[in-house]
């Protein structure tokens, strides 16, 4: 099973966790269906259409709406991200076995220290061997394929966005809401509330 997220630290839409998983004598196919990350919204949803109907494989994904994310950040009993994100892989891991998927390898992003958060799951499942490394995402197929479900999840959520607050004239023209993004930064200069701007 390979693990990863998109949206992580996002200023809109969710932080969305994605898993795939797949016989171990199924990885070598894995790896000649291209699921190698940052490609175009296009490519990656016609990927995740393919992988949707293949029956050797499996998915499931956790989507944290940005007010938990908020909300755990924020409170007194400050949950950070990295916390948030390694009990949202666990519990990914933890549903996958709960269908009757017997797990012998996991592979993720590094989330953290990448040795603390490999003893913290091995202690969690000694039975899985976690393989935890930076670019995870372009090193194992399993996790470029993890990649693709987190990101389409995400982009479909931003589609769909209903925003709670209102403002005039406001647009859906936010780009992908991470902080990063001119269109985000854009949209956020646009639609800030004048009592927040500290020129006023």
């Amino acid at each position: 099973m390979g693990i990863d997220e998109a949206g992580r630290g996002p200023v809109l839409g969710p932080m969305v966790y994605g898993c795939l998983y797949s016989a171990r004598s199924y990885q070598k196919t894995l790896a000649t269906l291209n699921f190698a990350d940052s490609i175009k919204e296009e490519k990656r949803e016609e990927l995740f259409e393919n992988l949707k109907a293949d029956d050797s494989i499996g998915w499931s994904v956790d989507v944290i709406d940005p007010r938990e994310l908020s909300a755990k950040m924020l409170n007194k009993k400050k949950v950070n991200l990295n916390e948030i994100s390694h009990d949202s892989a666990i519990g990914l891991i933890n549903r996958v076995l709960n269908t009757g998927v017997l797990l012998t390898e996991v592979y993720l992003d590094t989330v953290g220290d990448a040795d603390k958060y490999r003893i913290k799951l091995s202690e969690r499942f000694p039975s899985i061997k976690f393989v935890v490394a930076k670019k995870a995402d372009s090193l194992y197929p399993v996790v470029s394929g993890a990649s693709i479900v987190a990101k389409v999840t995400r982009d479909r959520a931003l589609r769909e966005w209903v925003m709670e607050e209102t403002c005039e004239n406001m647009n859906r023209s936010f780009g992908s809401g991470y902080p990063g993004d001119p269109e985000t930064k854009a949209w956020l200069a646009h639609h800030k509330h004048p009592a927040s701007d500290p020129q006023h």
